[in-house]
C-alpha cells in the first residue's frame, strides 16, 4: 500500500472497519462487547462486470460464514448496483435471493442499502417481489425523497422493515426537500407512520432531537424501535443509547474500496462535518 493510501487508512479507520474480513470481524467483536450490534457492509457498487459481481457474492457468503462462526451479533448490507442493477435487473433480483438465502440458513438479517435517485423505483420494486418470500431482508428509505412517504406507507403495508435515514444528496426540488427543517419533518412523519403502523422497523440518524422525538414515540406506541448510527459517529451517544436499553446497530463499512467511500462520504451534504468532527471527539 502507497505510503499516501497508508496515511488515509489511519485517517479514515475511524469509520472504516478495514479491508478484509478478519479486519471487519476484530472490530465487530469490540462493537458487541460494548453491547452493540453491527451492519456490516462490504464495500462495493455501480459495478458492470460479472466476473466482479460474483466476486461480490462470493465474498458476502464469507462474510455470513465468518459472522455465523465468530458468533457476531448484527446483519448485512447490501448495495443494489453492487449485486448487479447497473447491468441487468434480473441479475441483481437473483443476487440477492441468493444471499438473502444463505443469511436465512444461518440466522443473519441483509439490509438492502438505497442509492442514486435512478435505482429507487427498480430497488423498492424487486425488494417488494423478494419480500414475498424472503423475511430475513430489510430496505433503507430516505426522508430526503419527496416519494418516501408513499414508500413508506407503501412498504410497511406489505410487512417490509424499513431503516429511516436523511439521506445525504441533494437533488432538484420536485425530487426532493431543499431544506433541513423540511427533511426533519419528513423524517418525523415516516417515523411517526412506523410506530403506528409498523412491528419492526430502525431508526437510522446521528441527530440527537430526531433520536428523542423517535424515543417519546416509542413511549407513546409502547413500541422498540432499532437504533443505528454509522462507525466512529456520535459514538459516545450509541453508548448511551445502548447503556440505556435500546438496540443499537453500527453500521460498519470495509474493503479495499475504503477510499472511494471516505471521499464520497466527505463530499456528502451534512457527512463532511461529522466525518471530521468524529476524528477528534466520540
Amino acid at each position: 500500500m502507497p505510503i499516501l493510501s497508508r496515511l488515509g487508512m489511519v485517517f479514515a479507520q475511524k469509520w472504516i472497519a478495514g479491508v478484509s474480513i478478519s479486519d471487519a470481524i476484530r472490530k465487530a467483536r469490540e462493537i458487541n462487547g460494548n453491547g452493540e450490534k453491527v451492519i456490516m457492509n462490504y464495500l462495493g457498487e455501480d459495478l458492470t462486470d460479472r466476473r466482479k459481481i460474483d466476486s461480490e457474492i462470493m465474498c458476502y457468503k464469507e462474510l455470513l460464514d465468518s459472522m455465523r462462526r465468530n458468533r457476531i451479533k448484527g446483519a448485512i448490507s447490501v448495495k443494489p448496483t453492487q449485486l448487479g442493477l447497473f447491468l441487468q435487473e434480473k441479475l441483481f433480483a437473483e443476487s440477492l435471493d441468493g444471499i438473502a438465502a444463505y443469511a436465512s440458513k444461518r440466522k443473519i438479517f441483509v439490509w438492502l442499502d438505497m442509492e442514486d435517485y435512478e435505482f429507487v423505483e427498480k430497488t423498492i420494486d424487486i425488494y417488494s417481489r423478494l419480500l414475498q418470500k424472503r423475511k430475513n431482508v430489510g430496505i433503507c428509505i430516505q426522508s430526503r425523497l419527496r416519494r418516501s412517504y408513499d414508500d413508506v406507507k407503501r412498504l410497511a403495508g406489505a410487512g417490509a422493515r424499513i431503516r429511516l435515514v436523511k439521506g445525504a444528496y441533494k437533488y432538484t426540488d420536485d425530487i426532493s426537500y431543499m431544506y433541513d427543517s423540511e427533511v426533519d419533518a419528513n423524517y418525523m412523519r415516516c417515523a411517526g407512520y412506523l410506530f403506528k403502523n409498523s412491528d419492526g422497523f430502525m431508526i437510522a440518524t446521528h441527530d440527537s432531537h430526531l433520536i428523542e422525538e423517535c424515543r417519546r414515540l416509542e413511549r407513546r406506541y409502547k413500541k422498540r424501535a432499532q437504533f443505528a448510527m454509522l462507525k466512529g459517529i456520535r459514538g459516545m451517544l450509541a453508548k448511551e443509547l445502548a447503556d440505556g436499553g435500546e438496540e443499537v446497530y453500527i453500521y460498519m463499512p470495509f474493503g479495499e474500496e475504503w477510499f472511494r467511500y471516505s471521499i464520497r462520504r466527505l463530499s456528502e451534504e451534512g457527512h463532511a462535518l461529522l466525518l471530521l468532527r468524529s476524528v477528534f471527539q466520540g
